[in-house]
């Protein structure tokens, strides 16, 4: 009992407002934050997770955490209603910009000449924003599976593979998801699924595996008794990849993107955006100047 009582709402408050200070806003969620707490001694269960949670509504409440601090993706909102008042000296400053912008920009897309097309999936849509900034980076797409992904999300996924093979290209799926039953089956469950969509598409399954676990010794759980795979799988326990630090995940899925992408063919493309770009330039200049 006093082991339980040691992980109060004021500890977790202290140790949590030492974590969140490393981070940028939206990139932490609760669960993430939970895992770092369990990393400098808190018991991983699901009361202390709930601990975790009510600790951190009432720092919100009281001032100490800022309200956009973490990331819950599964709750956005998909459309914002905008009723602002239009100010026309506004819209043409806008207007200005946004020309003085096509004027002066011109790019090529990343992964053009390239002969691999990516896509990073990942298993919880809560994690999105610790993925988002390397994959927008990059030009990555980023697709949230939320388990085992549905088949409107893979025939959607289907679709812009083809187009790629239509292009000469190679799809390659990078997934992240959860040690577990489920977690280490849903890359199959991918793959054999596009296939019946007539797609053939290499998903390679970056984390989490179990050498991982082991050498970021990442504390695991029992595997859920309600996972239908549980009882044929010889794992070391359940882990989440919620479990390992944003940092590590970013730096993971940037070396992912990494593999895949070829330097020397994109030096090349760069070479043939210098060019494009003057006649780009010049033929925008021409057409304002016309009308």
């Amino acid at each position: 009992m006093a082991a339980r009582d040691q992980f109060t709402r004021q500890w977790i408050i202290e140790n949590s407002l030492e974590i969140i200070k490393r981070y940028e806003k939206g990139v932490l969620t609760i669960r993430a934050l939970h895992y770092q707490l369990v990393s400098i001694g808190m018991t991983n269960t699901q009361q202390h997770y709930d601990r975790v949670v009510a600790a951190m509504g009432v720092a919100r409440w009281d001032g100490l955490v800022d309200f956009d601090t973490f990331c819950d993706r599964d709750r956005e909102m998909a459309n914002d209603t905008n009723a602002d008042e239009t100010v026309l000296s506004d819209k043409i400053d806008e207007g200005q910009r946004q020309v003085g912008l096509w004027m002066t920009v011109y790019r090529k897309n990343r992964w053009e000449n390239q002969p691999i097309y990516p896509e990073v999936f990942i298993e919880k849509k809560a994690l999105e924003g610790v993925f988002d900034k390397v994959c927008s980076k990059h030009d990555v797409g980023l697709g949230a599976c939320k388990g085992y992904p549905s088949l409107t999300f893979l025939y959607e996924a289907s679709r812009r593979f083809k187009r790629a093979v239509r292009h000469g290209k190679t799809p390659v799926i990078l997934y992240f998801g959860d040690y577990d039953p489920s977690g280490e089956d849903i890359p199959r469950a991918i793959k054999d699924n596009l296939m019946k969509l007539g797609v053939d598409v290499d998903v390679r399954r970056i984390s989490l595996m179990e050498h991982q676990v082991i050498e970021w010794k990442l504390p695991p759980a029992p595997a859920k008794v309600t996972d239908s795979r549980t009882a044929n799988w010889d794992g070391l326990g359940q882990v989440e990849l919620d479990a390992v630090r944003p940092e590590k995940i970013q730096s993971m899925c940037e070396e992912a993107i990494n593999s895949v992408f070829d330097e020397n063919l994109f030096f090349e493309l760069k070479d043939t955006e210098e060019r494009e770009r003057v006649t780009y330039i010049q033929e925008l200049k021409d057409y304002v100047n016309s009308l």
